[in-house]
């Protein structure tokens, strides 16, 4: 069977392309927590291969001869909730059946367990792991993953189950117990229903002794997993390629996956093995999964509903610095992988959630905004776009109705005024350029690139279809805070920073005046200015 890059599940070794375990983990450190008795927790955002890698973990045990390793996937129980006695018999039968498959001729976890569940399924956990500790002749190992899919009571009682018989261990206990989800136990704030306060993770699972991540991938191990795909049939990833695929998700092994796969299995052309994988292409891959909103990227902008993940996005898209960030707020929004702490300050972790997160938050206003705006209002004779058209109408459209369309976007008032114009843009240019958004904690604005490919298209000797010409836009959005001097000085300096940064002379600088004191008159108005050799045409709004 013809090997191809995988989007959907664990990694199967006769299907698809991967990386293997060892590269993705410290297998060293891993055993050697196990050989100390230890219980510790691994995690990883959803979709970095998380799953893939405690399969292999659990394999790479039981084929030591050394101790004899389960692994189970307690999501099933979410939905008893706090239904703690209901969950326990849906975790405890879960274990039976995969002794059942994996230790066929050596089941004792199945002898015991309707016994236990009907004398007492809320601690029905505790005693099947001692049954199985007790009765195994090797050192028992239980991975949990999914655990953080229960809730409430439910989960504080696995946890504290599993603490209640950690001093047991290993002969009455599992040797080693690995808890596995997107998140660190330790950051649990857990509401029970049996509990006046919230209960923390690290106070009802204190006998953690690490807190592991699998990490995302490196530049060489992208070439790696490229390459097995060229060895396997032939067809090579131009270097510029794998570095735009690097540079496009910061290594995330789903995006990495997913940009290859549509590369390779579903572009027409990157289907003729023959044909060799182009920057154009993993490009095109980009945009094909954003405006197919593919799975992973729905899951992703579904959590954008969420309190506290706007608590700390929504002063990103400002590029302000909020009064207060909570830190279990960014830790959180950190473990789901939206965002990356870096030297510079919190930032979005790669550029296609860059671009995911704002065109998400605009997608009920692009498709209302279909009646308002329409492209062809602004394609010049030689197909470039009257960017200064554009904008005179945008600002005439702010002034009319941002009251109104800015409390569409549900609780992300405040980059209300940055939104709707990315709203604006995303509707002219859809299908045919691309905005490159930047934006983050602490940056005073939002830079934003509109690329415009125009002119008669060129067809090269491999069939490969451009445009002869590209126009390039660059916008700089500041809100108005304090005085309009202080505001235009430093936006100025911004502008012509970004400006240099694209390689361009010219550009324009929005100023976004949220005072419900000032007149529209005093907010609406256009400026040229010359700043440091660079044409910038400021707009109040």
């Amino acid at each position: 069977m013809a090997k191809f890059f995988n989007t959907a599940g664990p990694i199967r070794e006769e299907m698809h392309y991967f990386i293997p375990v060892s590269q993705r983990i410290d297998l060293p450190e891993i055993q050697t927590l196990i050989e100390q008795e230890k219980y510790f927790v691994l995690h990883a955002p959803r979709q970095s291969g998380k799953t893939t890698t405690l399969l292999e973990l659990c394999k790479i045990l039981n084929n030591s001869g050394r101790y004899k390793c389960l692994y189970v996937n307690v999501e099933s129980a979410q939905t008893s909730r706090e239904k703690v006695a209901e969950a326990m018999t849906v975790i405890v039968n879960e274990l039976v059946d995969l002794e059942a498959i994996h230790f066929p001729d050596d089941i004792i976890m199945g002898g015991h367990g309707k016994a236990i569940l009907a004398d007492s399924a809320t601690s029905a956990l505790i005693r099947i792991l001692r049954a199985w500790a007790r009765e195994s002749a090797l050192p028992t190992v239980l991975i949990i993953d999914e655990i953080d899919s229960l809730i409430g009571d439910t989960l504080v009682s696995v946890l504290r189950q599993l603490r209640g018989g950690y001093n047991e261990r290993p002969k009455n206990f599992p040797q080693s117990v690995i808890l596995c989800g997107v998140r660190d136990v330790r950051d649990y704030r857990i509401h029970a229903s049996s509990e006046i306060e919230p209960v923390t993770g690290g106070s009802a699972f204190n006998v953690n002794s690490e807190s592991l991540r699998i990490g995302a991938f490196d530049r060489n191990e992208i070439r790696e997993l490229y390459q097995q795909h060229t060895v396997a049939t032939g067809q090579s990833f131009a270097k510029e390629a794998m570095e735009l695929a690097f540079d496009l998700t910061n290594g995330q092994p789903w995006l990495v996956n997913a940009l290859a796969y549509e590369a390779c299995f579903k572009n027409p052309r990157g289907k003729d093995r023959s044909q060799t994988i182009t920057v154009e292409m993993i490009l095109a891959a980009k945009e094909s999964l954003i405006i197919r909103r593919v799975t992973h990227l729905d899951q992703l902008a579904d959590k954008l509903k969420e309190p506290r993940v706007r608590r700390v996005i929504e002063p990103m898209l400002l590029g302000e610095l909020p009064p207060e960030v909570l830190q279990e707020d960014v830790e959180y929004v950190t473990d789901l992988g939206l965002v990356t702490k870096t030297r510079a300050g919190l930032m979005i972790s790669n550029p296609i959630y860059h671009e995911v997160i704002p065109r998400q938050l605009t997608y009920i206003n692009q498709t209302l905004l279909d009646s308002v705006v329409t492209r062809q209002w602004y394609i010049n004779a030689d197909g470039s776009i009257a960017v200064e058209k554009l904008l005179q109408d945008f600002q005439q459209f702010f002034r009319e109705n941002s009251e109104s369309w800015i409390q569409r976007f549900d609780q992300y008032h405040e980059a209300g005024p940055q939104l709707l114009l990315q709203a604006y843009l995303q509707r002219v240019i859809n299908g045919g350029g691309r905005i490159d958004r930047e934006y983050g904690l602490g940056r005073g604005r939002t830079d934003i690139l509109l690329t415009w490919p125009y002119g008669p298209e060129l067809t090269d000797a491999k069939g490969t279809v451009t445009n002869t010409q590209i126009q390039k836009a660059v916008f700089e959005l500041k809100i108005l805070y304090g005085s309009k001097e202080k505001t235009l000085t430093k936006g100025l300096e911004q502008t012509k920073m970004y400006l240099d940064q694209v390689g361009l002379k010219s550009g324009h600088l929005l100023i976004f005046n949220r005072d419900p004191k000032t007149s529209w008159d005093d907010k609406v108005y256009r400026e040229e200015h010359s700043f440091q050799g660079c044409a910038i045409t400021v707009w109040g709004m």
